[in-house]
């Protein structure tokens, strides 16, 4: 598969350039190119549990993945919360993404959880944040039944999100109106995540921002995840891509920039060579380790004492 996944990394570097003039165009290539090659990864290695209900809502769902054979000491658990501009996307949008997230993860020995979640304008802010707060106390509660002999090890609780769900991850760990008096978690990765709210010409998310935010702009710098990252409770991994949506590179970095001011020291920061906003999570579990490696090795290093 190596030669597959190289070929398709060189399409996605090909259309690198001129990925922010037809970023729709531009994700239905991702897809294209990245749904026949995560078809062909081995089915082995993994058990999976679908649809279970976290709240009472049809979007309130979540699916877990485990190692087919258990560990003999608790694994750790990760977290994936999917993009989709605060208006579309599941966590399964097609066969392979984005179950190739937490498949990947299952793969190198965590119980990983992908998390689905409403959507605006039914779920305007801070919905997003709210489901995934309700849906982390839901793993917490019950993910220990799922998770095979070995069980899992909830001191090492890593919390993903992509995108819009980088936003509502962020949200959920950092605003006061959601965050929990404790972590509920060990660490946050925020992949091409949406920390600041704009209405930009050259936003191509401007409409689901609206549609989440609200019309007031006012309210974009007080409601966005920046305005809260000095409150940033877990330690933080912010990834971004080397083609990135307009501006989510700038908030990330200014994100960055926050957190090494109030900490004295720079957060695990990572631009993934060669990707977009889109292949950034579908290339995993293809063979590339362009981000899997990272992550991994950032989960691994998180201390998880409190």
């Amino acid at each position: 598969m190596a030669a597959q996944w190289q070929l398709a990394r060189a399409r996605i570097r090909e259309i690198g350039p001129v990925w922010a003039q037809d970023i729709a165009a531009g994700r239905r290539a991702v897809i294209d190119a990245y749904t026949p090659l995560l078809a062909q990864a081995s089915t082995l290695g993994y058990v999976v549990e679908r649809d279970l209900a976290y709240g009472p809502h049809v979007r309130h769902r979540l699916d877990i993945y485990r190692p087919e054979v258990s560990a003999e000491s608790p694994a750790p658990v990760v977290v994936f919360v999917h993009g989709g501009g605060f208006v579309r996307g599941d966590m399964n949008a097609n066969a392979q993404i984005y179950g190739n997230v937490p498949r990947y993860f299952a793969r190198h020995g965590c119980i990983a959880v992908n998390v689905e979640y409403r959507l605006a304008p039914e779920a305007p802010f801070p919905g997003g944040a709210q489901d995934v707060a309700a849906a982390v106390r839901w793993v917490r509660d019950h993910v220990s039944a799922y998770a095979g002999q070995g069980g899992a090890d909830l001191s090492r609780m890593l919390l993903i999100g992509h995108s819009a769900g980088g936003s509502h991850v962020a949200s959920y760990l950092c605003d006061p109106r959601v965050r929990p008096a404790m972590p509920e978690v060990a660490g946050a990765v925020l992949i091409s995540a949406r920390l600041r709210a704009d209405v930009l010409p050259d936003n191509p998310n401007a409409p689901g921002v609206v549609a989440y935010y609200g019309e007031d702009p006012q309210r974009y710098g007080a409601d966005a995840p920046t305005a809260h990252v000095d409150a940033m409770p877990v330690p933080a991994m912010v990834v971004i891509a080397e083609f990135e949506n307009p501006h989510l590179d700038t908030y990330a970095l200014e994100f960055c920039y926050r957190l090494a001011l109030r900490d004295g020291r720079a957060p695990r920061f990572v631009q993934v060579r060669d990707h977009n906003h889109t292949s950034i999570v579908a290339h995993l579990d293809t063979g590339d380790d362009s981000l899997g490696r990272e992550i991994l090795q950032f989960l691994h290093e998180i201390d998880p004492s409190p």
